[in-house]
């Protein structure tokens, strides 16, 4: 699970500290990066993710408050590592329309990944459902 909401976002939010040991008592691996609206396209947010994926194999949860953050930065760190007209079909597969991302994701495509975060296979993107706990 990656959790892309920065701490105190919102009122009521639970912080990332207690998701890591909810998490973990689920048994699922937890990282946070979080990114604010403005960090989506930065080094440290963009490098944190292609980490997070290139270290597993597993499927990913990635969740933001809509989901829209997370996929971005998904989109993002994919662009690096393949041609971004097959990052943007896989998120319109998944039902985020994003072509106008397209500028963006081609210049995250100039930029290399660091040798850690260079993996074989992306894990496949899907849209996020929204599921409330009782």
């Amino acid at each position: 699970m990656i959790n892309n909401r920065p701490d105190g976002e919102a009122v009521g939010q639970p912080s990332a500290a207690d998701m890591s040991r909810q998490a973990s008592e689920l048994g699922l691996a937890y990282e946070y990066v979080p990114s604010t609206k403005l960090e989506l396209f930065c080094d440290p947010t963009v490098e944190a993710m292609a980490e997070v994926l290139a270290s597993t194999s597993e499927p990913v949860i990635a969740h933001c408050l809509s989901g829209m953050r997370s996929a971005i930065i998904w989109a993002a760190a994919e662009a690096r590592r393949r041609p971004v007209s097959e990052v943007l079909a896989d998120l319109d597969k998944a039902g985020f329309e994003l072509d106008f991302l397209r500028d963006e994701l081609d210049q995250q495509a100039a930029l290399p990944l660091s040798r850690s975060t260079v993996r074989p296979a992306a894990p496949a993107f899907s849209k996020p459902r929204i599921v409330h706990a009782a």
